[in-house]
């Protein structure tokens, strides 16, 4: 009896999972269909999560007309991404390491100014100030340095980093280790999995960034995909006309370009994130549990 239960239970906790998994993942394909669709099936009502009318002409219109500056948003959203993840994995990871020492004097102190910061924040006008004194209004770095280290993740890997035994941090000492090396070559791989989780984190907040960009990068060729994306769709400003459009025999209409842009805004980070899944529940575990 009890095990009928059991199963009468995965049955339908699993239905349940599955239905909710449709839910997400439709809107996702819906998307991609309309993107993929004719406009002229698209505007009649004909498209219900499968292209009707299959062509690839909207991506070849979009990605070839740089007055839309789609092309333009992706390359700086992948650029702003890798880099700033770089950095900010980086230096999270050095600062979390010196954090994590006990050795390090008043490190209870500098944990607590990052806490500061974390509960108390400057607000929209003080960032700006500070932001164009240091020359960084309307340049690439304003997307790299201000949001380098996040106060979260920085406690996620110290906590990590402490739950790694001393023993180690010993042994390396008396075989004349110093902090740099053992940094590069006991730390560093044994983090595998926090390094992981925080590298997703940084990136999806730096690839799905809108309002630093909106505020801080007044050069269009500056702008990443969300901004573009915006433009296109809530301001209308293509810089071009998209009605009758019609290429190569296929109708492109407003519905399929605002449909692929939001698809090539998406696709990055969802292609991502399944392989570094195996490594965040782990990661997060560890830094959140131990310490």
């Amino acid at each position: 009896m009890r095990q009928r239960k059991l199963y009468v239970f995965d049955f339908v906790n699993n239905a349940l999972l599955l239905l909710l998994a449709a839910v997400c993942v439709y809107p996702f394909f819906n998307i991609l269909s309309v993107s993929l669709s004719d406009g002229l099936a698209v505007i009649s009502g004909k498209v219900y999560g499968w292209p009707v009318g299959f062509n690839i002409e909207t991506y070849r219109y979009i990605l070839g007309n740089p007055r839309l500056g789609i092309t333009t948003g992706l390359l700086n959203s992948l650029f702003y991404t890798v880099a700033g993840t770089l950095i900010a994995v980086t230096l999270t990871f050095i600062t979390a390491y010196a954090l994590s020492r006990k050795r390090l004097k008043g490190r209870y102190y500098i944990m607590l100014l990052f806490l500061f910061t974390w509960v108390f924040e400057a607000g929209l006008i003080p960032n700006y100030l500070v932001n164009n004194a240091l020359g960084l209004v309307n340049s690439r770095w304003v997307m790299l340095i201000p949001g380098a280290i996040n106060t979260f993740l920085l406690i996620i890997t110290r906590s990590f980093l402490d739950a790694i035994p001393g023993e180690l941090e010993e042994s390396a000492f008396i075989d004349g280790a110093n902090d740099l090396q053992m940094l590069g070559r006991i730390f560093f791989p044994l983090s595998t999995p926090v390094l992981a989780t925080i590298s997703v984190f940084y990136a999806v907040s730096i690839w799905n960034a809108f309002m630093v960009p909106l505020i801080y990068l007044q050069d269009s060729k500056l702008h990443p995909i969300q901004l573009v994306l915006y433009k296109l769709i809530i301001k209308r400003d293509g810089g071009t006309s998209f009605e009758n459009l019609t290429v190569n025999g296929f109708q492109i209409l407003p519905n399929n370009i605002e449909a692929a842009t939001i698809f090539l805004a998406i696709f990055p980070i969802l292609f991502v994130y399944p392989f570094a899944q195996k490594y965040f529940t782990k990661g997060m575990l560890v830094g959140s549990l131990k310490g």
